[in-house]
């Protein structure tokens, strides 16, 4: 993996040594167009790819050295120090043009970015931010970049000709200007050229709102100089809000300030804008306080010498300030999809990194923010050297780096991963649905090994391989089976996994053969098969604390026999299942032996192999195991593990399930619990799925949680089912069913090492003997699907059908909304779940939620 950064250094060091560290080797710096040689793609015609002959490298420990690469290595993202002009800018331009890479950034997307007249009409019509009065004057068939008929609130383009009237329409339009309504409240304006090359020249006037002779004369000159792609501004001069002098005041004249602020955006993980760092800098207010002019400081202590004293309104501004500027990056990112590959600079050209600039003004007395202007690197230098200074008088490493590096190195492996040929066995029902989406997205070429001739996925896949697998008794068998298709077909895949439970060890076993990376078959069996994984963790002694202390005492089940001798090593009550489940299909509590056999004896009847009930593991067989009752609440911990380390975990909670059954009612996402009681929790399933031989992959551990700990329920040696990686995704980014493909490439998968969730999630299931009256004909499933549409709700389809199944039915559907915080999260899931009448007497979904506290 190769992160290639082109010019100077100076900007992008800080996110180099950062990259470095997280992985070694991948961050490479290019000082030189000699060191890098352009050479037409493989993969995607009239595209570019570039390999690096020389770099200086970056590694653990801050440390750096200047290699010679031979072979060159291509980069997998690119981005660089975009000036204007300079020598540095052309060779930095002539090599990013028109990649086969991602691309951060571009010279024709800095100069839109380094345009305030672009900016201000793309932040006032795509976001509906404030931003300062203005009037642009533009000759007619020099911009072609702005629509004719552009007009906007706050921002108003008077198109200019070479014509005899040319100095009338300027009068007229600077009276109207000065004499409008959106000028009552200023006193000054100033005029100004615009335009990428007259990004921090200073170069101004100032007037009074009653000089309106003079500002149509200083827009006439600039008019007469105007040169392509300028405009001329004038502009109101919006001062920064003036509050009462907080305590305790001094006798000496206050003199009237200015307050800019700088925010720091990234394109972040599912190309979500974030907000990065926020740096403030004062100055007088006469004169513009522009980067570089003062030195940073914080956004709170800068609120609190402005007179902002109340705790409460200074965090309501920084969130404020944090939308607005998300906002600002959500809208560029919209406006930059709907230009074409040459007006981006390339295909895979975005803007990943900006910054916006603004005033905290006060409009009809209240505190506004308005948006002054976006730019590419400057907010960029000023938030780092803002940093630096925090270091100096022993402030912590703050996360603008981390953010940073983290959004290259994610973007390079999405890069690696395209076009890749990955084997996968079983498709799975509708609730796997998001796997073709995703593939596409991600640009694989899916091998599909599928028992049903018939599924809907052949269509979707790059190779359609029916073959009929699901007596998994005969694995050893079906392995063989599969890569002989293989072999027939011509077809080496980079990678071979499953997302479906049933064929986890299958999937192994090909693995085996093909030397693909994978977990090896024997731990994925005792994974797989629930007794088995429990009496091995009972057998680890090793570690404090071992893993056999997260076991729980259980016995297999296959007569009634096993239901006598296991009596009398697993204590009442006590949980009987399938040996092989999935879904908490079967899953009862027992008070008795008596109530075991009973069980026992109904669940051999019914359920006796996959044609009874497909998906829940009776290609297996249908052994049974009775467990010790674990007390505590539930919880699933999701796991990303590389050679045996710990990439990434995120733990989420269970509501309170309908004793005897077990099936889940509700979740949580993120966790209630503190966050030692989580570190238990992933330690605990870390050491459980190491013991047990599972070293490479994306397993998802079911814990009980009480007073003495974590106790383990189950491993399952794949990637979490049912709305997990839906939620995980959207709450911390991180995309689960991408790092199953890093993994079985044997790519260390790049996920974000101190996540803070953007959202709090909560959800319930449904049910088609509770709610399938209600989601058919009542008209629920429709309105929640018009409420997804709207993105007010998460709907997650587990099956297709909405019909009872009786004692072993599973969920149908799962139904969440997200909240700024818990709690409001679980408000707006309750306040929906009444008005479509999922909430009943028989189904308490306020006692569900009631949990999450």
């Amino acid at each position: 993996m190769t992160v290639c950064i082109l010019g100077s250094p100076s900007t992008f060091l800080p996110v180099l040594l950062e990259g470095g560290t997280r992985c070694p080797g991948a961050m490479v710096l290019c000082l030189s167009p000699t060191w890098a040689t352009r050479v037409p793609s493989e993969t995607s015609p009239g595209a570019w790819s570039l390999l690096l002959s020389r770099g200086v490298s970056f590694k653990t420990g801050g440390h750096s050295a200047l290699e010679t690469f031979t072979p060159p290595r291509q980069a997998n993202y690119v981005t660089g120090t975009y000036r204007m002009g300079g020598s540095e800018g052309g060779w930095v331009s002539e090599l990013t043009r028109d990649l086969d890479c991602p691309t951060g950034g571009s010279v024709p997307l800095t100069r839109r970015l380094e345009d305030p007249l672009l900016a201000r009409w793309v932040l006032a019509a795509r976001a509906g931010l404030a931003v300062p009065p203005t009037t642009a004057f533009v000759r007619g068939s020099r911009r072609g970049d702005l629509p004719p008929g552009m007009g906007v609130p706050g921002v108003k383009l008077v198109w200019m000709e070479d014509t005899p009237d040319t100095e009338r329409l300027v009068q007229e339009e600077v009276g109207a200007f000065l004499g409008g309504s959106d000028m009552e409240q200023y006193g000054q304006v100033a005029v100004r050229p615009a335009g990428w090359r007259w990004r921090g020249s200073g170069t101004r006037s100032t007037h009074g709102k009653a000089e309106g002779a003079a500002v149509a004369q200083a827009v006439g000159a600039r008019l007469r100089a105007l040169r392509d792609d300028d405009s001329v501004l004038l502009e109101a001069l919006v001062p920064t809000a003036r509050l009462p002098e907080p305590p305790p005041r001094s006798p000496a004249p206050r003199l009237p300030m200015a307050l800019r602020i700088c925010t720091l955006v990234c394109r972040s993980w599912g190309d979500r804008p974030q907000l990065c760092q926020v740096s403030c800098a004062m100055g007088r207010a006469e004169a513009p306080v522009h980067h570089g002019a003062a030195l940073p400081q914080g956004l709170d202590s800068s609120l609190q010498h402005w007179g902002v004293v109340a705790p409460g309104q200074r965090q309501a501004l920084a969130k404020r300030l944090q939308v607005a500027a998300e906002a600002t990056m959500a809208a560029v990112l919209a406006t930059e999809a709907e230009l074409s590959p040459e007006q981006r600079g390339g295909a895979r050209a975005h803007t990943d990194i900006m910054g916006v600039d603004f005033l905290l003004a006060c409009v009809d007395d209240t505190l506004e923010l308005v948006v002054l202007s976006t730019n590419s690197q400057r907010c960029l230098e000023t938030c780092l050297l803002a940093e630096a200074m925090g270091r100096a008088v022993g402030q912590p490493h703050g996360d603008t780096p981390r953010l940073l590096a983290e959004a290259m190195l994610h973007r390079a492996q999405c890069h690696l991963v395209e076009g890749k040929d990955i084997l996968l066995i079983g498709a799975g029902g509708v609730s796997k649905s998001f796997v073709w989406d995703a593939a596409r997205d991600y640009g694989l070429r899916i091998h599909l090994v599928e028992s049903d001739p018939e599924h809907f996925a052949a269509g979707l896949v790059e190779t359609f391989l029916p073959y009929d697998s699901r007596e998994h008794r005969r694995d050893e068998e079906h392995a063989e089976r599969v890569t002989e298709l293989l072999r027939s077909r011509g077809l080496q895949p980079h990678a071979c996994l499953s997302y479906w439970d049933d064929c986890v060890v299958l999937a192994a076993l090909v693995c085996q053969r093909l030397g693909l990376r994978s977990s090896p078959p024997a731990a994925v069996r005792v994974a797989k098969q629930k007794s088995r994984t429990h009496q091995h963790l009972q057998r680890c002694h090793r570690g404090r604390p071992a893993p056999a202390a997260f076991a729980v005492p259980c016995h297999r089940l296959q007569s009634h026999g096993d239901v006598e001798r296991a009596a009398g090593a697993v204590p009442f009550p006590a949980v009987a299942k399938l040996e092989f489940g999935a879904g908490a299909v079967g899953v009862r509590l027992v008070e008795s032996p008596e109530q075991c056999h009973e069980h026992a004896a109904r669940l051999w009847r019914d359920l006796r192999d996959d044609a009874d009930h497909p998906g829940i593991g009776l290609g297996w067989g249908n052994a049974m195991l009775l467990m010790e009752y674990v007390p505590g609440t539930e919880h699933d911990v999701d796991l990303v593990v590389f050679e045996g380390r710990l990439m990434g975990a995120w733990v989420s909670d269970n509501g309170p399930t309908r004793l005897p059954a077990f099936l889940e009612t509700a979740a949580c996402l993120p966790s209630c619990l503190p966050a030692d009681r989580q570190a238990q929790l992933v330690r605990a399933a870390l050491q459980c799925c190491l013991a047990c031989g599972l070293r490479d992959g994306v397993f998802n551990v079911e814990l009980k949680l009480g007073p003495a700990g974590p106790r383990l329920l189950e491993i399952n040696p794949r990637m979490g089912g049912f709305y997990l990686r839906d939620w995980i995704r959207e709450v911390y980014g991180a995309d689960l069913l991408l790092a199953a493909v890093l993994v079985a490439l044997g790519l260390p998968p790049v996920l974000p090492a101190s996540p803070a969730p953007r959202t709090h999630l909560a959800g319930v299931m449904c049910l088609g003997s509770e709610h399938g009256a209600v989601l058919g004909a009542g008209g629920a499933l429709e309105a929640l699907r018009d409420l997804q549409s709207r993105g007010l709700v998460r709907l997650n389809r587990l099956f297709e059908e909405t019909a009872a199944d009786g004692e072993y039915e599973e969920p149908c559907l799962s139904v969440a909304c997200a909240g700024e915080t818990r709690a409001e999260a679980c408000l707006r899931l309750l306040g929906l779940c009444q008005a479509l009448g999922i909430d009943s007497p028989r189904y308490p979904v306020e006692h569900f939620l009631s949990h999450f506290k």
